[in-house]
């Protein structure tokens, strides 16, 4: 195959096995700062994917509670093929770090009471949440922590 602009499109879906942390890359911008995007996916490429209002509440969630966890977050959001989220951060090259507020985050998500923004001034689809659904999808990948940081069967 051709090498293609989009990293995720030169990424053999078929290879990895979910649920993952992976390092996606490194831009430095000309001031010397440099995002750090990471590839959080939950759910087996092309075998399985969230369900619409789990995967909105599950962002509304993380978006607001890592947060708390991480001070550097410019943006988590989730990716078109529902498998999982995007995560961009400036300046933290610990994927350690990465990894323990992602588990704090996904505690706080099995915790929450309500989902942050859901509600027709503050979110473009309110009517599409599920809460319990956001909460099971934590449960799972949390119950996986230890698969985080294998990309690729061996």
């Amino acid at each position: 195959m051709e090498k293609m602009n989009v990293e995720s499109f030169n990424l053999d879906h078929t290879k990895v096995v979910a649920p993952y942390v992976r390092l996606v890359g490194v831009t430095e911008g000309k001031h010397g700062d440099q995002v750090y995007k990471y590839d959080l996916r939950f759910c087996q490429p092309n075998k399985e994917h969230m369900e619409m209002p789990a995967l909105h509440s599950l962002e509304h969630l993380m978006a607001e509670k890592i947060r708390n966890h991480l001070s550097n977050v410019l943006d988590i959001g989730p990716m078109g093929c529902q498998t999982g989220y995007y995560l961009s951060v400036l300046n933290n090259e610990s994927f350690d770090a990465i990894i323990d507020a992602l588990e704090k985050t996904l505690n706080d998500v099995i915790d929450a009471t309500e989902v942050p923004a859901c509600n027709e001034v503050q979110c473009g689809w309110a009517a599409s949440h599920s809460l319990e659904g956001a909460q099971a999808i934590a449960r799972d990948m949390l119950a996986k922590k230890d698969s985080w940081p294998n990309v690729f069967s061996e």
